[in-house]
């Protein structure tokens, strides 16, 4: 009988003891997973090659980008002190027309060269930071476009400084940066800001984290939600805010400006499904464009002409 009793009274304890050890176990996780999405560094899932092959159908606009003599602004970012680091180019001619471009994920000004090129071709000046934590930019956690639209205001203001208070000013952005002009557009503004255009931007960092988190890790649902869960608190310590408060959905229902929507048909990335969603979502006046074939951030080096046609045709009615 005693022996019995001895056994019942380790039970518990054997009990908490695994229950201690899954819960750190999966704390361990959910700071891995916090490491791997939100704080800066080399990313194995992203090519950041930026070798120009002559092969590339984007070749002459990334070469002139490269020659461009370019003017380095900065500033402080608008939430937590940092160092922002921005490239400018002015328009050939000058203009009170200009655009601000929003980089990818773990990408930097100058993989947006290309665009920075259809722009300037387009006689617009053009201005091109680096996010918080990429680049020559200050920070070490990834704010996916959250904490960025206040940034990305204050880089709207410079260019009102710069260019007068007659400034036309549009804001473009692929990927990363699509998703953050989308919640740019949700705040207030300038009256200055005419239009969007954003490519192949996710609905939400919720919603892109579950993506991924299946597609690259295979995480069933039932493991992958409690993550992200436990890794949004981990980011409202470190990084300032809830992964789900950053929504592009829910940004959009504030946005009463024109905006250019445009997805590649092959993206799984950031599945083509989600530009449905952001799509139905704001309130302004709106273009869809589904680029046929192009994955992830190749619309434009799938349909350059396309590409750059649209982008003329949809500013010509809102930009004078």
């Amino acid at each position: 009988m005693q022996k019995t009793s001895n056994k019942r009274r380790r039970w518990p304890w054997v009990v908490g003891g695994l229950v201690t050890l899954l819960v750190v176990a999966f704390l361990g996780a959910a700071l891995y997973f916090f490491n791997v999405a939100m704080v800066a560094g080399h990313k194995s899932f992203i090519n950041n090659n930026t070798k120009i092959e002559k092969s590339d159908p984007l070749y002459a606009q990334k070469m002139w980008f490269q020659k461009t003599p370019k003017q380095v602004w900065t500033m402080k970012s608008a939430t937590d002190n940092l160092k922002l680091d921005a490239d400018y180019i002015p328009a050939a001619k000058k203009t009170n027309k200009s655009v601000l471009i929003a980089h990818g994920y773990m990408n930097n000004k100058d993989s947006m060269g290309a665009y920075a090129a259809m722009f300037h071709q387009l006689g617009y000046n053009v201005l091109i930071p680096d996010a918080r934590a990429h680049g020559d930019s200050q920070g070490k956690y990834i704010g996916y476009g959250w904490p960025e639209r206040y940034d990305e205001r204050k880089w709207i203001n410079r260019l009102i400084k710069e260019n007068g208070a007659d400034s036309q000013i549009v804001m473009f952005g692929v990927s990363m940066g699509g998703a953050t002009t989308m919640m740019t557009s949700g705040i207030k503004l300038p009256s200055q800001v005419k239009a969007f255009i954003e490519d192949c931007g996710y609905t939400s960092v919720n919603a892109e984290l579950m993506h991924e988190a299946k597609d690259l890790y295979g995480l069933p649902v039932f493991v992958a939600w409690p993550l992200i869960k436990t890794m949004s608190g981990i980011n409202r310590v470190a990084n300032g805010f809830f992964i789900g408060q950053a929504s592009s959905v829910k940004s959009l229902h504030h946005n009463h400006r024109p905006m250019l929507f445009i997805h590649g048909t092959k993206d799984t990335f950031v599945p083509t499904a989600m530009v449905y969603q952001n799509y139905a979502a704001t309130r302004g006046p709106k273009e869809l464009w589904l680029v046929k074939g192009a994955v992830h951030a190749k619309s434009f080096a799938t349909a350059p002409a396309a590409y750059q046609e649209h982008v003329k045709d949809f500013l010509e009615k809102y930009i004078k």
